[in-house]
Order: C-alpha cells, then structure tokens, then sequence
C-alpha cells in the first residue's frame, strides 16, 4: 500500500462521528466495550463495527481479559491521526456497566 492509499484508509477510519466519539472517550485512558454502548447509545453489534474499523487501522488496540474486551489508543499514531485525536475533547464515561468489568490501572 502506497502513502496515499494508507492515508486515506487511515482518514476514512476517523471520518465518522460514532468512531470520533469512540476516540474522544479513549482518550481518559482504557474502556470496556460494554462503556462505549452506552456513551453510543446503539447497538453492541453497531460498536462492534465502528471498533473494528478503528482497530484494523491500528489507531486502537484491543486487550482481553475474561470475556471483556478493553480498548485504549495506539501510542503510535500517523502525525495527521494524532492531530484529529489531540482536537477532540474528551468524554468522561459514568463508570462501567458492571462491577465485573473493570480495567486495568497501571
């Protein structure tokens, strides 16, 4: 793949609401898939799709612990992703939908 074409494969990954919504919430740290259900509101399959986006452009990693997955943004970004990520405010979660899920601190 040439530069063009990854940097517009990496520009169509962040070039939805829903997944910059994703982004603006990872950027407080780690998040259980089930966080971004409800900061969505849709569907889990409909999260499943935009993370798996996001994830094929390795913008974000997955770690699973159990039968939760947990997300966080990738240290290394493209200069032109981490600028879009660096102009997002981020959104504060209410805290998990379980106790059973809980991610992390490191």
């Amino acid at each position: 793949m040439n530069q063009t074409e990854e940097m517009a494969q990496l520009l169509k990954a962040v070039s939805d609401a829903n997944r910059l919504r994703l982004l603006a919430c990872l950027k407080n740290g780690e998040v259980c898939v089930c966080d971004f259900v409800d900061v969505l509101k849709i569907s889990q399959p409909a999260v499943s799709q935009q993370v798996k986006k996001l994830k094929d452009a390795e913008i974000i990693l997955e770690r699973k612990k159990g039968t939760w997955k947990y997300f966080r943004l990738n240290e290394v970004q493209k200069p032109y992703i981490q600028t879009i990520i660096d102009q997002l405010e981020p959104i504060d979660r209410n805290g998990c939908c379980s106790s059973a899920c809980e991610p992390i601190t490191e």
